[in-house]
């Protein structure tokens, strides 16, 4: 039982460390500088030098976006760069073109970014400026996936009610049905109402199952290549903008006399209040954004910090390297799980504070009511 149990644990470690070490450790040749210009040696010689591991290296590579989606070591996957400029018209090819900040068809990839250059190879700011970049990058490809299994998903849940029609929900019915009245009793209902929810319930399940379905995509790696999603701002902004539009086009005549001048309260202090109520209805859905977005990149940080903890130590010694990815992965998989949670929370939270947002819009009420 012993030898079982010591087998297991070591099976685990060193499954672990393979998996990460062709991300963390590259072997490249280096050119030996200390012979450049030596009249002894005419050709440059190359040494296999071992790179130290750069931490926050591997954990920007793996939250920020980018135009290769990277599998292991230096297998990536090139995705396609769409371009249109004004002085060149459109160019499509695939970004390993691009690669090691070479230049191909007049445009440059510098620090992740495509820029227009000159015949010199120097980029042309006013070029640059003129340039359209529709590339699909690794996060764009992620939705793309996302967009996809959720109408999968949802179109085969639907045809498998009207199949089975008055039968019990079996399969993937049995885990979306309680999630959808979740939805709707506990979210649309409670917070905006029994006459009001139905019209906004459409947009209300599909932003929480886009939101919670993307956080689970975000961590079914933390492995190389994972995109995250939610943890990308512009995802955050773009949701909580289409949430500030529904509220004001919800909005009644009561929501913005209670922004505007608030009934009952003296005009000396509506100064004051009405400028702090107005920047309250900018805030909220900045809030929103915020919220969503640093608690996906945070949870995706703190568990590739702890797996990073491993190649640090071992770079000072092999044997407290060993040591300390046991409670790296142990850290790693409580983190794991408790990212789970937050995935289905963040969720959760969203659609709860939207549907509260629309909620507040359209309340129908009279002063007297209000007190």
């Amino acid at each position: 039982m012993v030898n079982k149990k010591k087998f297991f644990k070591q099976f685990i470690i060193y499954t672990s460390l393979l998996f990460f070490s062709n991300s963390a450790f590259a072997y490249d040749p280096v050119e030996n500088d200390s012979i450049k210009g030596s009249k002894a040696v005419s050709s440059p010689v190359k040494e296999n030098v071992s790179e130290k591991f750069n931490a926050g290296k591997l954990i920007m590579d793996h939250i920020v976006d980018s135009h290769e989606w990277h599998i292991a070591g230096h297998i990536a996957l090139p995705l396609p760069i769409i371009l249109y400029s004004t002085n060149t018209g459109l160019s499509i090819f695939l970004s390993n073109k691009l690669e090691d900040e070479q230049v191909y068809n007049g445009f440059k990839l510098e620090k992740n970014k495509i820029f227009a250059v000159n015949k010199a190879g120097v980029i042309d700011e006013a070029a640059s400026a003129k340039l359209w970049d529709i590339s699909i990058t690794k996060n764009v490809a992620s939705l793309f996936f996302s967009i996809g299994l959720i109408l999968w998903i949802f179109l085969t849940t639907a045809k498998a009610y009207t199949i089975n029609a008055g039968k019990a929900p079996k399969g993937m019915q049995s885990l979306l049905e309680p999630l959808i009245i979740f939805v709707r009793d506990d979210i649309a209902k409670s917070a905006i109402g029994e006459k009001k929810h139905k019209k906004y319930l459409p947009f209300l399940l599909t932003v929480f199952f886009f939101i919670w379905i993307n956080n689970m995509l975000g961590l079914i790696p933390i492995i190389p290549g994972g995109a995250n999603v939610t943890g990308n701002i512009a995802i955050g902004l773009t949701l909580a903008v289409i949430v500030f539009i529904i509220t004001i086009l919800s909005s009644n005549k009561n929501y913005w006399r209670h922004i505007i001048a608030m009934p009952g309260v003296p005009i000396g202090v509506l100064v004051l209040l009405t400028p702090i109520e107005i920047f309250g209805m900018f805030l909220k859905p900045f809030v929103l954004m915020v919220r969503l977005f640093a608690n996906m990149l945070a949870g995706h940080i703190i568990a590739l910090s702890f797996f990073s903890l491993i190649f640090i130590f071992a770079e000072l010694n092999a044997g407290v390297g060993w040591g300390v990815s046991i409670f790296s992965i142990v850290f790693t998989v409580f983190m794991g799980m408790l990212e789970l949670l937050v995935a289905f929370l963040q969720a959760y939270v969203f659609t709860l504070l939207a549907a509260m947002y629309f909620g507040t819009a359209g309340e129908e009420h009279s002063h007297e009511e209000h007190h």
